[in-house]
């Protein structure tokens, strides 16, 4: 596939996936504003480039999107290889991600989940224990996660493509899209003032 394809492709797989998750994207925004508003936290896990993404979409609402503000917490679990690899090590690999949030996760606390397949054991791990710990389940997967990945969400994007390159673009857009909406519905509460977009 040439350039011009695979730009094709990737416009018809953001189109497919704003067409069909508006609804879930507005849901989402709305359980991390009440989340925050709450003195809550974020939770982000994934593996490979899902991993790169947790601590992009962590990053996000840690620091800013677009507005300057007060910092809300958000943590990836993907970056600590101490942790990490002692649980790996001493425990089992399936619960690299699960041990964190049984320690960081609490009642109404929000657990992003990526996982283009939606069939990483890590991952679908992480949210049994996020949902044991009574916290707020988001999966991001494509169209094949839907089934395995759909039944530890309580909020489930999936992206209608089979494409991992397709999938995680379509995520990244999607993270903007999310990040900014809480920015502007939290600033509708007073808590933003309105800055510079520097990177």
């Amino acid at each position: 596939m040439g350039l011009d394809g695979e730009l094709a492709a990737h416009i018809d797989a953001i189109r497919g996936t704003v067409a069909g998750s508006a609804a879930v994207i507005g849901d989402i925004v709305a359980r991390i504003c009440t989340c925050f508003e709450q003195g809550g936290k974020i939770l982000v896990c994934g593996n490979g480039g899902s991993a790169a993404d947790a601590q992009h979409l962590a990053a996000e609402f840690m620091n800013r999107m677009r507005v300057d503000r007060e910092p809300w917490p958000a943590i990836a679990l993907t970056t600590d290889s101490s942790v990490l690899t002692s649980i790996a090590n001493d425990a089992a690999y399936h619960d690299v991600f699960a041990r964190q949030v049984e320690a960081l996760g609490h009642p109404g606390d929000v657990l992003i989940a990526l996982s283009t397949s939606g069939r990483s054991e890590t991952v679908l791990a992480a949210m049994r224990a996020g949902r044991r710990r009574g916290m707020v389940t988001v999966g991001f997967t494509g169209e094949a996660g839907a089934a395995p990945m759909g039944e530890a969400c309580d909020l489930l994007l999936a992206v209608p493509s089979r494409d991992t390159a397709r999938i995680q673009e379509c995520h990244e857009f999607v993270y903007h899209v999310i990040a900014g909406m809480v920015e502007t519905q939290m600033g509708r509460h007073g808590i933003n003032s309105v800055g510079s977009d520097v990177e």
